[in-house]
């Protein structure tokens, strides 16, 4: 569907970028990235051209899982900086054009939670229902077989009560029970609080965790479970997350967010594509953008994305918007995930798509994991699993902004092992050649052009190297995309799909300018934007 670029939300022509704030810029010489820091670098954010900010969480915080174990929800943890500090980052990102998203944890609180405090205390308490409490079955076994993400049965015992909590994540993070409207409402009233202090909207985490099954019922073993997946993968959760209620939740929340003005609703939901659009509602009534993160889990081959792709197109509600997310903070980085040469081919693809682009820090740059020892490692989901599965830690490390030590980051050790990439932001603003600078020539060519953030996708091709593709702005083909995503040359002939143009952008300079009529030969590694006559 094709969106008039003059009646456009924000989000939708937009560009987000994720701020992992502990390891962006560190204002006050502690090791640790703060909103000071934040601020320090928002021109740089106008000089790239993105145009919303997704920040990490920066809520008071034992920190088990890096602040999303929230202590308090309406507070801003001293590590990160003030109050004052956020107003001050609110006003001088608006003075940029640069909307503020904030990252909401409500599915789970820490377990230091002053909530969960109480409802531990006794079944008594008025806050006792505010979490999952079930009562053991026979042998003091678990109330049912669900399993942690990080691992292990989801239930933990606790002696004062003589009941076992839920908890979906970490045994430090219980479980809220949103099926309680007290709950409902309270964070609701969060809500409020941030949107009242300029707050642009809200990514919101795990939200497919936020309803349970009312019967508790076991979840059915996973069939296509082999030793070598994630021990939480041998049960389907049929019954733990995604629940038809859900959608009453997403339609209270959209109600709040619309109460304000051009706000956004940005649901993270790690579900299939079909799962996935359900969260929008079928007349876009649901959440605004309900996060796709396909391309976070497929192969990368060509054919795979293609079916992806269309598949996700054709699933979309009519007035459903778009959105397409190639890296986070829970993920392997792209360029270690498919190499630095196929990391400029994923730029192209995720900045050309049709659909609301999310970028993740550092990833501009090409900056790809650190190796960090097992002794300094802090993310709580391996050590729990007690396996060598991927770790979080490794996408997580400081943002490098020259060549100084520890990149400009700090003047002192960071608070997780420095990053140990070789290149940095001042490098390559220097360097036409660079990824930065391709980077930056995308998302300008992206912002103004409307057949690019606001045309059709229209699919031309694929095979197991090539995938190609055109956007269609008001009845005209004005783009074609074409990328290889191999390591070999490719020969591309479009049949039936008669074009003839120049490479206006190309993953390598030497390209642009080549005229291009009905065929074209994609070099291994390369992608091409044409301009259609």
């Amino acid at each position: 569907m094709e969106n008039s670029s003059t009646t456009q939300r924000w989000w939708q022509r937009g560009i987000i970028y994720q701020v992992y704030i502990k390891s962006f810029q560190d204002s006050n010489a502690d090791g640790v990235g703060d909103l000071r820091g934040l601020i320090q670098r928002l021109d740089y954010f106008q000089w790239l051209g993105v145009t919303a900010l997704w920040l990490s969480p920066f809520y008071p915080s034992p920190h088990y899982d890096f602040g999303y174990d929230v202590s308090d929800y309406t507070a801003i943890d001293p590590e990160a900086g003030t109050f004052a500090d956020f107003e001050a980052l609110v006003a001088e990102a608006h003075q940029r054009q640069l909307k503020i998203i904030l990252d909401l944890v409500p599915n789970h609180t820490s377990d230091e939670h002053p909530w969960f405090k109480e409802s531990r205390s006794s079944r008594e308490n008025p806050k006792h229902d505010w979490y999952i409490w079930k009562e053991p079955r026979a042998n003091q076994y678990p109330p049912n077989n669900w399993l942690s993400e990080f691992g292990g049965a989801a239930w933990e015992w606790e002696p004062a009560v003589g009941k076992y909590y839920y908890h979906a994540f970490g045994k430090r993070q219980p479980d809220l029970n949103w099926r309680n409207p007290e709950v409902q409402q309270e964070m609701l009233r969060i809500m409020r609080f941030w949107l009242d202090r300029g707050a642009d909207g809200f990514r919101i985490d795990a939200f497919w965790h936020l309803i349970k099954d009312e019967h508790w019922r076991d979840n059915p073993r996973n069939a296509a479970f082999t030793p070598d997946m994630p021990e939480d993968e041998q049960l389907q959760t049929a019954y733990s997350a995604h629940q038809p209620e859900i959608y009453d939740i997403v339609r209270k929340m959209r109600d709040l967010i619309d109460a304000y003005e051009e706000r956004l609703m940005l649901v993270e939901v790690n579900l299939p594509t079909p799962e996935t659009v359900f969260y929008h509602g079928i007349q876009g009534e649901g959440a605004h953008l309900s996060m796709n993160s396909r391309l976070l889990v497929l192969p990368w081959k060509s054919s795979e994305i293609a079916r992806a792709i269309d598949e996700y197109e054709g699933l979309l509600p009519p007035q459903a918007w778009p959105n397409w997310v190639m890296a986070n903070h829970d993920q392997r980085r792209i360029a270690s995930r498919v190499g630095a040469p196929q990391a400029r081919v994923a730029a192209m693809l995720v900045l050309t798509l049709r659909g609301t682009p999310t970028l993740y820090y550092g990833d501009e740059i090409g900056m790809t994991q650190t190796e960090i020892p097992v002794a300094e490692r802090k993310d709580p989901q391996p050590l729990v699993k007690e396996r060598q599965y991927f770790m979080r830690d490794s996408v997580r490390t400081n943002m490098l902004w020259n060549a100084s030590i520890y990149g400009g980051f700090s003047e002192v050790t960071p608070w997780i092992r420095a990053s140990t990439f070789e290149s940095d932001v001042e490098t390559q603003q220097q360097d036409p050649d660079s990824i930065l600078w391709l980077y930056k020539q995308l998302i300008t060519l992206r912002q103004r052009e409307p057949a690019l953030h606001s045309g059709v996708y229209i699919p031309v091709f694929s095979n197991e190297q090539a995938l190609l593709y055109a956007r269609r702005w008001q009845g005209r083909d004005h783009f074609l995309v074409a990328l290889n995503l191999s390591d070999e040359p490719v020969y591309v002939h479009t049949g039936a799909y008669a074009f003839k143009g120049h490479v206006e952008l190309a993953t390598s300079t030497s390209l642009e300018g080549q005229w291009k009529d009905n065929s074209l030969t994609l070099d291994k590694h390369a992608g091409v934007i044409i301009r259609l006559e």
